[in-house]
């Protein structure tokens, strides 16, 4: 499931993020890729220990807390702290597909997180740059995303993408991993869809037997799925 989030951030949230961002100390990119990603990223990121990631992190995980489409699409159980690029100057990346079992933590204390879900949180408007396109592809071919500051896109972590080059201005975003409760993405799918039927019949006709009947199949599906 490819899917669009809009508004996780507001746009004083985003021009707050960008005033630290913009002002933060950036390292190049191919310093958190293996020697096969290193060939194909091309890109500047907030070092792991950079105050500023953390502190603009905090701000991107608060606002995922209280975005329930966000939360009826990933079925979160695991999430790795955001973190945050820049291209520019011709920056990209070319197609990869992102590692299944990423670890965070320091060595006596590590924590793994299966890459079910990736999230890219745009930081930048379109016309702050050219090129940039975050570039999915999947069965139905290959999906151009670039989106509206503050506005995100969710996507299997199984999917090939690519971050075509940025020839003008700079293009900022957070990103981040998502393990969901539900492995599969036709579960994670199916279960969305049914969630957001519910929702409109509910907002439609109200606490109807049929909608009560739809939420039961909703939760004894979840509960089937679920790995929790």
């Amino acid at each position: 499931m490819l899917l669009h989030v809009p508004a996780v951030l507001t746009r004083d949230e985003v021009a707050g993020l960008r005033e630290r961002l913009d002002r933060a100390d950036w390292a190049d990119g191919r310093e958190t890729v293996g020697a096969q990603g290193a060939q194909f990223k091309h890109n500047l990121q907030l070092p792991e220990a950079s105050p500023v990631r953390a502190e603009a992190g905090r701000v991107v995980s608060a606002a995922l807390e209280r975005n329930p489409l966000y939360f009826s699409a990933a079925l979160p159980t695991k999430v790795l702290p955001p973190r945050f690029n820049r291209y520019q100057g011709g920056g990209e990346y070319g197609f990869h597909v992102d590692g299944s079992v990423l670890v965070m933590g320091p060595p006596d204390a590590r924590w793994h997180v299966r890459s079910d879900i990736s999230c890219t949180l745009f930081l930048s408007d379109p016309d702050e740059y050219d090129g940039g396109e975050l570039t999915v592809t999947d069965t139905y071919g290959e999906h151009e995303v670039k989106l509206p500051a503050g506005d995100m896109i969710l996507y299997p972590s199984t999917s090939l993408h690519k971050v075509t080059p940025v020839t003008r201005g700079a293009r900022v975003a957070a990103f981040f991993w998502v393990q969901s409760m539900v492995r599969l993405d036709w579960h994670r799918t199916m279960l969305f869809e049914l969630d957001q039927t519910i929702q409109k019949l509910r907002a439609r006709h109200g606490e109807t037997p049929e909608a009560v009947a739809l939420t039961s199949h909703y939760h004894n599906l979840l509960r089937l799925w679920a790995e929790v």
